[in-house]
């Protein structure tokens, strides 16, 4: 028995990682290239290496003003660029436009190829190196994630749908209340509703 916990612990360790690349698609952000993508040494996976240059301006100009709005990333994500339904489905974003893998990366499918886009998904990855992943996800309402990210990227939809307008409106209301506070040490103090 002991011999086949041994044998069986390792063989399931390897498993597992396989598993959830396999049955969770945003976490194929972490080898796009297994599905075909191209991927270059700063970090862009892309179906279409030919818009490479326009992917590459999105993503650099992006980083350049959230970096000047909200402070430093600790690390660039790896950035996934979809030119076509079929990519962003392999990537799970079948109703979404783009998404954020906690600090792995973001995926945007080819919808979501503006500068709010980009500037919204890495603004959610700089709040999950801020804050942590997890209490983003399980401990901060979504008038301040979600509110940051809208009102902070300058999203241009005027007014977005509800709830995300509200959300948008509250998180400008809750940033105007102590501007000489710093806005991540604020941010953390936040207490899930």
């Amino acid at each position: 028995m002991k011999y086949k916990s041994i044998v069986v612990a390792p063989f399931l360790a390897l498993l597992l990682p396989v598993t959830a690349w396999a049955m969770v698609k945003p976490l194929r952000v972490v080898a796009p290239e297994l599905l075909g993508l191209f991927c270059t040494t700063d970090n862009i996976c892309i179906d279409d290496p030919t818009r490479l240059k326009e992917a590459r301006h999105l993503l650099t100009t992006s980083i350049s003003f959230v970096e000047q709005e909200l402070g430093q990333f600790q690390s660039i994500p790896k950035a996934v660029f979809c030119t076509t339904r079929k990519c962003a489905s392999k990537f799970g974003l079948d109703q979404s436009v783009a998404f954020d893998v906690g600090s792995s990366g973001v995926i945007f499918s080819e919808r979501a190829w503006h500068p709010h886009f980009v500037r919204h998904e890495l603004i959610h990855h700089l709040q999950n190196e801020r804050l942590g992943t997890l209490n983003v996800w399980l401990h901060k309402p979504s008038w301040l994630i979600e509110g940051m990210a809208y009102s902070r990227s300058r999203d241009p939809r005027q007014p977005l749908p509800e709830p995300l307008q509200s959300w948008r409106n509250q998180y400008e209301q809750w940033e105007q209340q102590d501007l000489s506070a710093n806005l991540w040490e604020r941010a953390e103090a936040v207490q899930p509703e």
